[in-house]
């Protein structure tokens, strides 16, 4: 999947035009794009729209016009972007109540290492997390990591030709399978292959 370069962004008079229509692209997109793990985690599959949508947002946020800005935003955001071989996701634990968030990031250390996918019969593909930096400690994890599935020849060319796939998380004190993953999903992460 290619990445994003200054001539794929809009300019801030431009994009504040037409965010409504965009915003709402991106939103259905990523209906495709999120899955549940359980009632308190999530994967949300990253790929160059909803990236071009985050990098469009900060520039807005922060009004960032100037190319060496820019070119910082791009840097930031697109190693997110899948490479034809991956799937790159944003990885939350999402606990409302703040007390019950900090015991439970406290008791899941590592569970970035424990979430999985399936492809078939083929053996489990566990993440590359959070390559940017670490974000836990030996006392607690965070609620936000980045994961990297890198899938082998054979597994892209099986899930192409309509294989099954599963999710899951197998932490001690998380587990948690979706079998099979939804279609509308499994069929969006497919593109991520292009």
């Amino acid at each position: 999947m290619e990445k994003l370069s200054r001539d794929d962004l809009y300019s801030l008079e431009k994009y504040a035009e037409m965010r409504p229509a965009f915003r709402d692209k991106v939103l259905a997109h990523k209906k495709n794009r999120r899955l549940d793990l359980g009632t308190n985690a999530a994967l949300y599959f990253e790929d160059r729209l909803t990236m071009q949508y985050q990098v469009q947002e900060m520039l807005r946020i922060e009004k960032i016009f100037e190319a060496d800005g820019i070119n910082e935003e791009l840097d930031a955001y697109n190693p997110l972007i899948p490479d034809g071989s991956n799937w790159k996701a944003t990885f939350m634990v999402e606990f409302p109540d703040i007390e019950e968030r900090k015991a439970m990031l406290a008791q899941l250390v590592g569970i970035e290492d424990r979430v999985y996918v399936q492809v078939a019969d083929f053996d489990r593909v566990y993440p590359v997390a959070d390559e940017d930096l670490e974000r836990d400690t030996e006392e607690k994890t965070s609620a936000v990591h980045f994961l990297r599935f890198e899938f082998p020849p054979e597994q892209v060319a099986a899930l192409v030709n309509g294989a099954s796939l599963v999710a899951g998380i197998d932490h001690d004190n998380y587990r948690v399978e979706v079998a099979p993953v939804p279609d509308n999903i499994r069929k969006s992460l497919i593109n991520d292959f292009a």
